[in-house]
């Protein structure tokens, strides 16, 4: 299973930008969008279950929107008003899990990563 990311680029703060991950078995895992800044360790941005069950990083909740399109075989990430801290390379992952776990050391599957700056 392989998986590309896209939709990266540079915005203003207060700014957006959508994110898309194409992967040939979004109906059988749980998938998450990562991210990590300069110098810091990849955290979770937010996740979704194969059912549709969705969580989100404090920082993001009420920004970003992470959903899946089952017909595209896409995951997408909605990120609206954007702020310098958002900056950093995203990435899209997949676990064999039924609940999706925060924790980055859980995904088998990663993406090459796309890179997101956010400039205040």
């Amino acid at each position: 299973v392989e998986l590309m990311e896209s939709g990266g680029g540079a915005v203003e703060a207060g700014g957006s930008l959508s994110l898309s991950c194409i992967s040939p078995n979004t109906r059988a895992y749980c998938m998450a969008w990562f991210r990590q800044g300069p110098g810091q360790e990849r955290k979770e941005v937010a996740t979704i279950s194969r059912l549709g069950t969705t969580t989100y990083a404090d920082s993001v909740k009420g920004r970003f929107t992470i959903s899946r399109d089952y017909a595209k075989k896409t995951l997408l990430l909605e990120m609206t008003n954007m702020q310098p801290e958002d900056t950093g390379t995203y990435y899209c992952a997949q676990a064999q899990r039924r609940v999706c776990p925060p924790t980055p050391d859980a995904y088998d599957t990663w993406g090459q990563g796309t890179q997101v700056t956010v400039s205040s």
